[in-house]
């Protein structure tokens, strides 16, 4: 009787994924080796390695994440980018993932877009070394994708540390990335932009802008990003 209702269920498994299994040839072991085949060709779900206890320094912390292998992204980078600047700032900026010239010298915004962050800062009186600069992830994604929530989740814990240790008085997320992780919500950057916002449980305030590459291909909207970045400074101002 087990055996059978056993049988029963591997049909309904293949059933359920499309797989014809009635025959008047049909055998038990046929219907055991089509299950097994499906099984094999099922994708293996997404692993993330536990995380060690986070070292409490900043030398300690650079050391563990230049050494992380917890998510995929370590098997193809040159080397980790785990931020820049000063670590008492008073303003961090997050964006999403390091890209090619990212990689490549292990500093975050260092292309195009990095010069545009330059620029943006200049514009409301920070410089680029007054400021803290990172992202949500620590190494570079394949052809510049998107980072997968699994890698975000598997960097996540390194970015609070370097908040706890920086203690900023306001964040600025660089677009829709940086934005949903940080914020925990699927909006988009436009909805996003001009409402109030903390991180986690910190208080820490959050103001949403778009990232300085999209800003490079739509010059348009970089008066919207000048006004997220007059917020930004407003609160410095009044902190």
């Amino acid at each position: 009787m087990a055996q059978t209702q056993t049988n029963q269920q591997r049909r309904q498994y293949l059933d359920a994924m499309g797989i014809q299994t009635w025959s008047l040839r049909e055998t038990d072991a046929d219907v055991a080796a089509a299950t097994e085949q499906v099984e094999a060709r099922a994708p293996a779900a997404e692993t993330v390695v536990e995380m060690p206890p986070l070292a409490t320094d900043w030398q300690g912390l650079e050391a563990q994440v230049s050494s992380c292998s917890r998510c995929e992204l370590s098997q193809q980078r040159t080397q980790t980018v785990f931020g820049v600047g000063n670590r008492n700032a008073d303003c961090l900026v997050i964006g999403e993932a390091p890209g090619a010239d990212e990689d490549a010298r292990g500093e975050p915004f260092v292309g195009p877009a990095g010069k545009l962050l330059n620029q943006m800062l200049l514009a409301v009186g920070l410089k680029r070394e007054e400021v803290y600069i990172a992202n949500i992830v620590k190494c570079r994604p394949p052809d510049d994708r998107d980072p997968k929530l699994s890698e975000a989740a598997a960097c996540e814990a390194y970015l609070k540390q370097q908040i706890e240790l920086i203690q900023p008085r306001v964040i600025f997320a660089a677009g829709r990335v940086a934005a949903q992780n940080l914020l925990k919500i699927e909006q988009k950057v436009g909805a996003m932009r001009g409402q109030k916002f903390t991180y986690a449980d910190t208080g820490i305030p959050v103001v949403v802008s778009y990232h300085p590459a999209y800003l490079l291909r739509s010059p348009s909207e970089k008066r919207k990003a000048w006004n997220d970045l007059l917020a930004a400074r407003q609160i410095l101002n009044n902190s």
